[in-house]
């Protein structure tokens, strides 16, 4: 169960950064606290979203922890088929 739970937890995640912003250079266009809003779309329907915002840094970590919790699931799943 907590298993399941944790896989979809990564895949909600890994699609809200597949539509996450990108560009993490910094110069005038691509200021850190400058704040991007996306739509997610939310599991099981076909059209309610979610309006996300954060600055562009919160963006990156998110992206960063989002990859962690990806590896950290496809790396359990590797370990407990052997």
């Amino acid at each position: 169960m907590l298993k399941t739970l944790v896989t979809a937890a990564a895949l909600a995640a890994t699609a809200a950064v597949a539509q996450a912003p990108s560009g993490t250079s910094r110069g005038p266009d691509n200021d850190p606290n400058e704040v991007v809003c996306i739509n997610e779309r939310v599991i099981g329907s076909r059209l309610a979203r979610n309006r996300v915002c954060r600055t562009r840094a919160q963006w990156v970590e998110h992206r960063a922890e989002t990859r962690k919790v990806v590896e950290r699931v496809q790396f359990n799943k590797q370990t407990s088929e052997q």
